[in-house]
């Protein structure tokens, strides 16, 4: 079967760098699954859970958005804003967030601006849980 040269950078680092079956992203229009030979496409993403399978075993990531370019080499490039493997996400940081998030947008919000930030901040931090938890869930699990 065919492989997928998949890459996840940062402006900080290279997040992950591999040959994958298969990748399955938040975008802004929804999920998608990119799987070899897929049409080339350009896609916002927004903060949510990445997954990828590479000979059967499934990976996770944690990301906060950023720009997905689908290549015609079978090649994906993932610019996001910020990522996470769900090995490196500390749940006690995570939780925390989301706690901070809740408590400012349970307070008055002086302007929209100031209530998006508030709920991307929160949308992070619950795509770091969600991811948190599944590898948390997984461990001691084999591939098939």
């Amino acid at each position: 079967m065919a492989k997928i040269k998949f890459r996840i950078a940062t402006p900080e680092r290279v997040v992950y760098e591999s040959e994958v079956d298969s990748v399955t992203c938040p975008t802004e229009m929804g999920e998608v699954t990119i799987l070899p030979k897929h049409i080339p496409l350009v896609a916002n993403l927004k903060a949510g859970e990445l997954k990828t399978i590479q000979n059967g075993q499934e990976n996770y990531f944690s990301l906060s958005g950023g720009f997905l370019e689908v290549r015609t080499n079978n090649e994906i490039v993932i610019l996001a804003d910020s990522a996470e493997h769900a090995h490196e996400i500390d749940m006690a940081r995570a939780e925390e967030a989301r706690g901070r998030a809740k408590k400012l947008m349970a307070e008055e919000v002086r302007s929209e601006e100031e209530y998006a930030v508030t709920a991307a901040a929160l949308e992070r931090a619950l795509a770091r849980i969600r991811v948190a938890r599944r590898r948390h869930k997984d461990v001691g699990r084999t591939a098939p």
